[in-house]
């Protein structure tokens, strides 16, 4: 069962949203290879308003995932791609159905 979860907002620079969302769309195998992370989304709120909501079994699965390689690549990219650094949430999860 998933208890913990990570909620991240991402705002583009503008004419980086194309960029923003293919990276994000990109992440999708890295997130698939996370032994700890249960579920994964990269979602789009408006043209320039991006997200990640990502959640875990337990704290260890959430922070394997911020030491991880996606993380870190954005976190690279953040320059280039973002207008602002990332807004990451640590949240609990109160309920959850996961379907595999």
């Amino acid at each position: 069962m998933v208890k913990v979860g990570l909620f991240v907002r991402l705002r583009a620079k503008p004419g980086k949203e194309s960029e923003l969302s293919k990276f994000l769309a990109g992440a999708l195998p890295l997130a698939q290879a996370e032994q700890k992370t249960a579920v994964w989304f990269a979602v789009q709120f408006a043209p320039g308003e991006f997200g990640i909501f990502d959640a875990f079994a337990d704290e260890s699965g959430r922070k394997a995932h911020l030491d991880g390689p996606i993380a870190a690549a954005l976190m690279k990219k953040a320059p280039e791609l973002l207008a602002e650094s990332p807004k990451i949430e640590r949240v609990d999860l109160l309920a959850a159905k996961v379907t595999t």
